[in-house]
């Protein structure tokens, strides 16, 4: 059974950083894909960050420039840095991975103050 397990959120300024971890119950290297998602209440659920079972990235507009999503095939982990975060960044953070079947986290919560 899959599982993704995600950590790392928190209460943090305007301004500063973050960095998220999801961590996988099977060998990552078999995800098609990973990807970041968030959801601010009242909104719908986006894409943040996604990386390729060979290391290609993609981001939201939103977020170029300041988030970089990685990946440790040792670990079986992926990471979402988030640095110059703004409070439109406060969401709900899931993890999700997979291929033609997809699989998502429960979440961790990063709210930034300003």
């Amino acid at each position: 059974q899959v599982q993704l397990v995600e950590s790392g959120g928190g209460l943090v300024q305007a301004g500063g950083s973050l960095r998220l971890s999801c961590a996988a119950s099977v060998k990552i290297f078999s995800f098609e894909t990973m990807a970041w998602f968030r959801q601010a209440p009242g909104n719908q659920r986006e894409l943040v960050a996604g990386i390729s079972r060979y290391g290609h990235t993609d981001y939201a507009d939103s977020v170029k420039g300041r988030f970089t999503i990685s990946r440790d095939n040792a670990k079986n982990t992926v990471y979402l840095q988030m640095n110059s975060l703004k409070p439109e960044d406060t969401a709900l953070y899931y993890c999700n991975a997979g291929g033609t079947t997809r699989y998502w986290g429960q979440g961790t919560q990063v709210t930034v103050s300003s």
